[in-house]
């Protein structure tokens, strides 16, 4: 498709897209969204928790929300995005990844960028159990990724999805790494790497077999991480060969149902191969739009409504 020309146009102070994007993620505040959990059972026998929230009219209409890396169902912009559509008399579900809903999982294995293989099972747990005949799929940052892979790359959709949006999406995950590693982002870079590290901290106690305190002394950057535990944890040669058969560009030109891709130009996550012109061009059914600002996952707008919600919401109704 024709690439969108955004209309996104935030106020001065959030042009900056760091303040943008820690703005969104420490101070934004998204009340009055009442979640009841579910716990699925997977195949493997290990559990995620799904927090879901409804509409005040019966609606056969849903959205999945994935979250990102070391996030939850209760981030903010999970609950921005499943208040707008309960509001818009459609239902949500806030998806945990395995070990992020506030309890450890069971297995030594948890979640990473190209987990599809998970969100096919609570989708299929979704149309088992559930009676919606129009699903939509929404995810942020690293849950943006699994969304982009598991649609690019399983064979059959089921009809009941009827379109996805991305936000902030790493679909290249070799070049967002090198980006993380860059002074610019060393902030960032601390946190998350103090988060994984806490993760492997609590892998190790419950897996000493698996993960040794020698080991973990030897995490010093984030792809030491991925070259550690998660490569090691979900079948991956090392974080090179994880990057490689997980980043969802690769996938894109199969995409068969209507998906946005909203990724800020000035967002200090992003490599240039995020931006994937050629790709939308080529895909009828994948639209790319790239706003000047925006930072990750930081499109702010007054009371506390952000651009990327409206623009979700516009979009599936629209298809």
């Amino acid at each position: 498709m024709p690439i969108i020309t955004s209309q996104y146009k935030p106020p001065f102070f959030t042009k900056n897209p760091h303040i943008a994007t820690i703005y969104s993620g420490l101070f934004r505040r998204v009340r009055g969204v009442v979640q009841k959990r579910e716990r699925v059972t997977l195949a493997d026998g290990d559990f995620m928790d799904l927090d879901w929230s409804f509409s005040k009219q019966k609606s056969n209409k849903l959205i999945v929300l994935l979250h990102g890396l070391e996030g939850d169902a209760q981030r903010h912009y999970m609950l921005g995005a499943a208040k707008l559509f309960n509001e818009a008399e459609g239902d949500a579900v806030c998806v945990n990844f395995r070990g992020c809903s506030g309890e450890e999982n069971s297995k030594f294995r948890s979640y990473h960028s190209g987990v599809a293989e998970d969100l096919e099972e609570v989708i299929q747990f979704i149309l088992n159990e559930k009676q919606y005949t129009h699903i939509y799929l929404n995810g942020f940052s690293l849950g943006g990724n699994v969304i982009l892979k598991y649609l690019g790359e399983t064979p059959n959709i089921p009809s009941e999805i009827k379109g996805a949006v991305a936000v902030s999406v790493p679909i290249h995950l070799k070049g967002s790494m090198l980006e993380l590693h860059t002074f610019k982002n060393i902030l960032y870079n601390i946190r998350f790497k103090q988060h994984l590290l806490d993760k492997l901290k609590r892998k190790h106690k419950y897996f000493p077999e698996e993960l040794s305190a020698k080991t973990i002394k030897k995490v010093k950057t984030l792809k030491d991480f991925d070259d550690v535990y998660t490569s090691k944890a979900h079948g991956f040669k090392d974080a090179y060969d994880y990057y490689k058969k997980s980043s969802s560009l690769q996938f894109l030109p199969n995409i068969s149902v209507p998906t946005l891709l909203l990724n800020a130009l000035n967002d200090s996550f992003l490599s240039s191969e995020c931006y994937p012109i050629k790709e939308a061009m080529a895909n009828p059914n994948l639209y790319l739009e790239m706003p000047d600002y925006g930072g990750h996952v930081g499109f702010y707008e007054k009371n506390s409504l952000y651009y990327s919600e409206k623009r979700t919401l516009e979009f599936i109704q629209s298809i």
